[in-house]
Formats: structure tokens, C-alpha cells, sequence
């Protein structure tokens, strides 16, 4: 099954997908330049989908039960609804960056379940960490994807939900994170049905779930939901990252970025992405947050 999908602005496939996903240990994907291999859990069954193109068009083909659905919402994966030409900041230097990294989309994938459940792994650890962690479970609650790639399934909530938390243990993921992913895989389908909700609602839906708060919300808005406006309150470098360049602050606080971000609504979350894919970092001192293992606990 194949589409054609016409971006314009053309889009940047890998700086666009990267962020969605769980970099390259993510079994369930493979990104590269113009291209992209991605295994998801649709509404209608596993699917596997391939895009490729130049990035003013982008050619979707697609195998397995889901590939229906997979090509119905692929233009949403590669954020052809998002605007990013909307954004027009007054700053010389951010509009200067703005153009460069126009090719960056805010995506709405309509899968919110599996972006709950990679977001979830993040919290609180390290992105090495939540790597290694995301892989291993995905290895051990995935099964093959259809099509012609050796792609991974993402885990099947079902078997996440019936699994006791210290299953999650070997893949480094300690009680409070175990639980939280069996609560959210146990009510998938309330979880999906915020794809299909205003902004408002959807928030209000997935964040009703114990564990999900405003880092877990914002992460999900930015991949699944479409939402260019989404900052991630709470993240360990972000707050940093903003004080830095748009203040030239080395530190600040989530009160302080979110005070720098005002003027930039509704494209705070998309003026996130733009300063880190610039390589916008704040200068490195202070405590470090530690790596721990909890594997043999």
C-alpha cells in the first residue's frame, strides 16, 4: 500500500522522527536522512511503515493488518499539519535559526499509548538509561513487525498490564516507573481515545493517570498529539538549555523558562526543539544527575 505526501516547507524526516522515538537502541525504528522504517501498534493491527522522499514529498508504504491505518495517519507522523512557517519570531538571531531548522515538524502520530509508555521510561533517568531501558523491554514485549525489516513491534500493553512490576526490573526500570506503565497499558484504549480530543481534553485525559504529570504530558503533546505549544516543565536540561539562550542566564528554573517562553506562544515547544537541534547548550557545571542500576534489586 502506498500515498504521497506533500510537505511544504519540506520536511527534515530524521530531525522531525528522532525525537518521537528512543533513539537509535529503539528496535521499533530506524531514521536516517530522507528516510525512515518505523513498527507501530495501530488500532487495526501491527504495522510497518517506510517513508521516504526528498522532503517536499515523502513516499509511504506500509505492510501488515494495520497498514490501512498506518498510510491514513502517516501524514501526521511526518507533521504535514503542523505549521512551522507560522513562526516568525522578531529576534534576528531565533529567525535566523528558525529558517535554518525550518524542516523540524511538530508530530501528531495518533498513537498515544506507545508514546505514553516511551515517555514514561524517561522520567527521572538519565537519556542513556531510558534508552537501554525502552530497548530491553521492547525486546522482551515485542514481537517481529511485518514487512521486509527486522523492526520490533512496540511492547503490547496487554502484556505490560498483566506483568507484575519486577518484571520490569531487568530492564532497569525501578517499582514507581514499573507501575505507572502497567496502569497506562491497563487502560490503552481511554489513552488512544485522546488522539481524537481537543488539546484540552486530551490533556486532561492522560494526565487524570497517576504518575503522568506535566514532563510526561508535554513529551507525549510534542510526538502524538501535534501540539507546538508543549514545554516540558520539570526536564533536568531544558530549563537550562532556555535561560542560556534566550537570556544568556547559565541556570534557571522552570518559572524562568516558562516566563523567557511567553512571547513565543503557541510555539514554545516548537522553539524548544529549534534550540536543541541548533546545539544550544548552557554551560556545564553543576551536580550531575547519577546513573543508578537497579537491574538485581
Amino acid at each position: 500500500m502506498l500515498r504521497t505526501i506533500t510537505l511544504d516547507p519540506p520536511v527534515d524526516l530524521a530531525a522531525t522522527l528522532r525525537p518521537a522515538f528512543a533513539g537509535k537502541p529503539d528496535p521499533s525504528a530506524q531514521i536516517a536522512q530522507g528516510e525512515a522504517w518505523v513498527a507501530q501498534r495501530t488500532p487495526e493491527g501491527p504495522a510497518t511503515l517506510h517513508l521516504a522522499g526528498d522532503g517536499a514529498f515523502v513516499e509511504a508504504e506500509a505492510w501488515g493488518p494495520g497498514a490501512g491505518w498506518a498510510l491514513e495517519h502517516s501524514p501526521g507522523l511526518v507533521g504535514a499539519a503542523d505549521e512551522p512557517a507560522a513562526f516568525r519570531p522578531e529576534d534576528t538571531a531565533l529567525a535566523r535559526l528558525a529558517r535554518r531548522h525550518r524542516g523540524i515538524r511538530i508530530t501528531s502520530s495518533g498513537l498515544v499509548t506507545e508514546a505514553l509508555i516511551r515517555a514514561i521510561v524517561g522520567q527521572k533517568v538519565t537519556g542513556r538509561e531510558a534508552k537501554g531501558s525502552y530497548r530491553r523491554m521492547t525486546l522482551a514485549f515485542g514481537e517481529p513487525a511485518p514487512g521486509p525489516t527486522d523492526l520490533t513491534l512496540p511492547p503490547d500493553p496487554a502484556a505490560l498490564a498483566a506483568s507484575a512490576y519486577t518484571r520490569f526490573h531487568p530492564f532497569g526500570i525501578e517499582r514507581k516507573r514499573a507501575e505507572i506503565i502497567i496502569r497506562v497499558a491497563g487502560r490503552a484504549t481511554r489513552m488512544e481515545e485522546a488522539a481524537g480530543m481537543g488539546l484540552d481534553d486530551a490533556y486532561t485525559r492522560i494526565t487524570a493517570m497517576r504518575g503522568v504529570g506535566p514532563w510526561t504530558a508535554a513529551k507525549v503533546g510534542l510526538t502524538a498529539l501535534g501540539d507546538a505549544d508543549a514545554v516540558m516543565i520539570g526536564d533536568y536540561h531544558l530549563k537550562n538549555m532556555v535561560a542560556w539562550a534566550l537570556a544568556g542566564e547559565p541556570r534557571g528554573d522552570d518559572d524562568r523558562m516558562l516566563e523567557l517562553l511567553q512571547p513565543f506562544r503557541p510555539h514554545r515547544g516548537r522553539l524548544t526543539r529549534i534550540l536543541k537541534a541548533a546545539g544550544l547548550k548552557a554551560p556545564r557545571y553543576g551536580p550531575r544527575s547519577p546513573i543508578r542500576s537497579i537491574e538485581r534489586i
